[in-house]
This record gives C-alpha cells, structure tokens and sequence, in this order.
C-alpha cells in the first residue's frame, strides 16, 4: 500500500512539472482543426456557420481555460487569418456570436492577443 501512495504521488509530481504555470497547453495546430470547419464561411461571409464550426469554436473555449492559453489560442486564430488575405473579417468575428458561444477574443487578423 505504501508503495502505491509513493508512485502516485510521484506521477502527480510529474504531472505537475510538465505544465509550468503561464505556459499554455494548446497547440496551434489544436486551434487550426477546431477553427477549420469555419473556414468557408469565414471567407464567404454567405449563409450561417455548420454544426461542425459552431462546435468547434465551443471545443476551443473549453480546451482555452487559463490566461496562457487564451492567449496562445488567440495568437493562433490570428496567424490562421492572416494567412488568407481574403478573409471576409465581419463574418470572422461574428462567428462567437452566431453560434452563440462566448469565447476571449475575436477570430481576426488584427487583434491584440496580449
């Protein structure tokens, strides 16, 4: 029995050394397949968001808890829009309010992530 408490213990030591505070634990490429589904629309402007993006978009504002990771999922929204110079940016940043989702930051080009 006392070995078990030790190895969990140790595991949960771990656990805790793998993710320093301040530093997110989202990925870009996270971000990008969560924000995918937009795309269409987000370079159309035309008819509403799928199913698929407004769950995505959800999916984001769950896996985005702290201020590191909002800050890192903000940067990389960013830097997937800013790679499509086309980019229709009202439809962008209505997207949150369209599939009634309440996330940290707007899907644009040019927003301030810090």
């Amino acid at each position: 029995m006392k070995g078990v408490v030790i190895s969990v213990l140790v595991v949960v030591a771990m656990v805790q050394l793998m993710v320093r505070p301040g530093e997110a634990t989202i990925s870009c490429e996270e971000v990008v397949n969560l924000v995918r589904p937009c795309a269409s629309y987000i370079m159309t402007g035309i008819g509403s968001p799928t199913v698929a993006c407004c769950n995505g978009l959800d999916q984001l504002r769950k896996s985005a808890t702290t201020t590191a990771d909002k800050q890192q999922a903000c940067q990389c929204a960013k830097d997937a829009a800013a790679g499509f110079p086309m980019i229709n940016e009202q439809a962008a940043a209505s997207l949150p309010t369209i599939c009634k989702i309440h996330i940290d930051f707007p899907i644009s080009k040019n927003i301030n992530c810090q």
